[in-house]
């Protein structure tokens, strides 16, 4: 988010946003809802996420250690680029992580 004043960029800092000019020092209360801020002259507008609420996409498969039904998923390109992606789950239970090649 960009500070409404000076248009510098804020941090996110105990529930608010407080900006990072130290002569402006401009703060904004952090409620979860949509904030709008600018970018090259066009209004966006972005959801802020508190929490340790995960955004990873979930899938139905069988973790080994725990046997839980359910997992988060991820492709990375851990190989050469001619080479497919690598799928690395991790446990919504446990928190077990393991790859599929």
């Amino acid at each position: 988010m960009f500070c409404p004043k000076c248009r510098r960029i804020m941090k996110s800092e105990n529930g608010k946003f407080v900006c990072r000019n130290p002569d402006c020092k401009h703060e904004e209360v952090k409620d979860g809802k949509p904030v709008c801020f600018t970018t090259c002259g066009k209004e966006r507008e972005m959801t802020v996420i508190d929490g340790n609420a995960p955004t990873l996409p979930r899938t139905r498969i069988e973790c080994p250690k725990c046997g839980h039904q359910e997992a988060f998923w991820v492709l990375r390109q851990t190989r050469a680029a001619d080479e497919p992606e690598t799928k690395i789950y991790r446990c919504v239970s446990c928190g077990h992580s393991w790859r599929e090649y």
